[in-house]
C-alpha cells in the first residue's frame, strides 16, 4: 500500500502521530494510499526546515531560482501523463479534465519563470537629488493550504512564484488528495531546489491551525470553502500575518431572449457539469428573461448525453460520500420548495462510489434554499425572471458572487448587465468567465 508521508528538508518523513487516513478512489470507494495526520510538533519540524533554507535561497539571483524553476517546468511537462492519472485516481475527474488540470498548473509555473524580467522594480526621480526605489523582496516562509478539487493547479497558483521571488513553501494538501503533489515533489526535487526550499506537510484541521499560530509562517494562501476560508483569514488576523482566502462562489448566467440558442446550450452545460461541478467557476445558476423556449430544451437535450466514466467527454464521481450526500439533499430540498426535476442526476447512484449525475432544476421561488448555497456539484438551478432587473437584483443579492455571464447577441444588451453585475468576474456569451 503507497504511504504519502510529509516531505521535509528534501525527504519523505512519517508522522511523530504514527496516525494515518485512507486515501479513497470516489470512483470505487478502493483505497489507493494511506496519507499522514500531522500534528504541531511535525508542522514545527516542517517550519524549520523551510526556515533553515530561507536566507541561502533567498541570497541567490531570481534569474538563478528561475532557472531551477524552468527544469521544473520540463519535468511537469514530461510527467503530466502520470501526474493525470493520480488526479483521476484519487479526484474522480475525466482524464482530459486531469490533463488540462496538469496543463492549466504549468502555466503558471511558465509565467514564474518570466519573473526575473516581469517583477523588476523601479527608479523614480521625485524631486532634486532625492530618488524612491521599488524593490520586492522575499518575505519568508510561505503557507499555501489548497483544496482537493484542482489537485495539481491551485497549487501552483503559489509555489512556483513564492519560490522564484526567493521565499521557501510549506503546502498542506487535502487529505483527500495528496498522491498528486506527493508525485510533485519529487519533480521538485529532480529539478534541483534545495532541501528545504519546498516542503510538504499532511494532516487535517490540526496542521492547518498549527501553520496559522507559527510566527516563522509570514504568509499564509488557501482556497476552499467560505466557511473554513473565514477561520483561516481571522486566525491570520490575530497573528497579524498575510492572507489570501479564496472561499465558495455562486455564478449565475443569465440568456435573453435574443441569445444564440445552440451555442449557449453547449457552454451551459459544459459549464455546470464539468468536474462534476466540483470548482468555483461552475455555473450554478441559470436566470432566464424571455429567452427562447427551446434553450432549456436543448440545455436537457445536451446535458443527457454526458455519461459517468472517467473517459473523454464523461463525468466522473464527486469526491467522497460527504458530497454525495450533501448534493442529493440539496435536490431533495429543491423538490419540497416546489422545484420541478427536468434531469434527475440521482439515478447514476450505484452500489460502490459517489456517482450522482447533472441534475437541472426549475424553480418556482429564487429564494429556494438549493438556489441561494453552494451546492458544488452537477446540479443548475433556474429560475425565470419576470425582468431583466429582476434577474440583476437576484445575481447581485447573493453573498458569493464569485462570477455572472450574459448571453445575448446585442452588445448593448450586454453592456447594460455587465454595468450592474457585482461579481468579481464578469463574461458575455462564456460559461465560466474568468477561467
Amino acid at each position: 500500500m503507497p504511504v504519502v508521508d510529509n516531505y521535509i528538508n528534501g525527504a519523505f518523513h512519517p508522522p511523530s502521530t504514527g496516525e494515518y487516513l485512507d486515501v479513497i478512489n470516489p470512483a470505487d470507494d478502493s483505497i489507493l494510499a494511506k496519507v499522514a495526520v500531522s500534528n504541531e510538533a511535525d508542522v514545527n519540524k516542517v517550519v524549520d526546515a523551510a526556515s533553515s533554507a530561507l536566507e541561502k535561497w533567498s541570497s541567490m539571483t531570481i534569474k538563478a531560482r528561475a532557472a531551477i524553476m524552468l527544469k521544473f517546468h520540463a519535468l511537469m511537462r514530461e510527467n503530466a501523463q502520470e501526474l493525470a492519472e493520480l488526479i483521476v485516481a484519487e479526484n474522480g475527474k475525466n482524464i482530459t479534465e486531469a490533463l488540462a488540470d496538469v496543463a492549466k498548473g504549468n502555466e503558471t509555473v511558465e509565467y514564474a519563470c518570466s519573473l526575473p524580467q516581469l517583477a523588476q522594480g523601479r527608479s523614480l526621480q521625485v524631486s532634486g537629488q532625492v530618488f524612491c526605489e521599488d524593490r520586492r523582496e522575499p518575505l519568508g516562509v510561505i503557507a499555501s493550504i489548497v483544496p482537493f478539487n484542482f489537485p495539481c493547479m491551485v497549487p501552483m497558483w503559489t509555489l512556483p512564484i513564492a519560490l522564484v521571488m526567493g521565499n521557501t513553501v510549506i503546502l498542506k494538501p487535502s487529505e483527500k488528495v495528496p498522491m498528486t503533489m506527493h508525485k510533485v515533489a519529487s519533480l521538485i526535487e529532480k529539478a534541483g531546489f534545495p532541501p528545504g526550499v519546498f516542503n510538504m506537510v499532511q494532516g487535517t484541521k490540526v496542521a492547518v491551525q498549527s501553520l496559522i499560530q507559527n510566527p516563522v509562517v509570514k504568509a499564509v494562501t488557501f482556497v476552499g470553502s467560505s466557511p473554513v476560508a473565514k477561520i483561516v483569514k481571522e486566525g491570520c488576523d490575530k497573528e497579524h500575518k498575510r492572507c489570501t482566502a479564496l472561499g465558495g462562489a455562486k455564478n449565475h448566467l443569465i440568456a435573453l431572449h435574443d441569445c444564440e440558442v445552440d451555442g449557449a446550450a453547449k457552454d451551459i452545460c459544459v459549464s455546470f457539469a464539468g468536474c462534476a461541478g466540483q470548482r468555483c467557476m461552475a455555473a450554478s445558476v441559470l436566470l432566464l428573461v424571455d429567452a427562447p423556449n427551446d434553450l432549456l430544451e436543448k440545455i436537457i437535450a445536451k446535458t443527457k448525453e454526458i455519461q459517468p466514466g472517467q473517459g473523454p467527454g464523461q463525468m466522473g464521481p464527486v469526491i467522497d460520500v460527504a458530497s454525495y450526500a450533501k448534493i442529493i439533499s440539496y435536490i431533495e430540498a429543491a423538490e419540497k420548495d416546489g422545484a420541478e426535476v427536468l434531469l434527475d442526476g440521482r439515478s447514476w447512484k450505484k452500489e460502490k462510489g459517489n456517482w450522482v449525475g447533472p441534475t437541472i432544476l426549475l424553480h418556482k421561488s429564487p429564494n429556494d434554499k438549493t438556489i441561494k448555497d453552494e451546492v458544488f456539484g452537477p446540479v443548475l438551478s433556474v429560475y425565470k425572471c419576470s425582468s431583466w432587473e429582476e434577474a440583476i437584483a437576484i445575481e447581485n443579492g447573493n453573498p458569493f458572487g464569485n462570477a455572472a455571464s450574459i448571453y445575448t447577441t446585442n452588445g448593448a444588451n450586454a453592456d447594460w448587465f455587465l454595468e450592474r453585475f457585482r461579481a468579481g468576474m464578469l463574461g458575455v456569451n462564456i460559461g465560466i468567465p474568468g477561467t
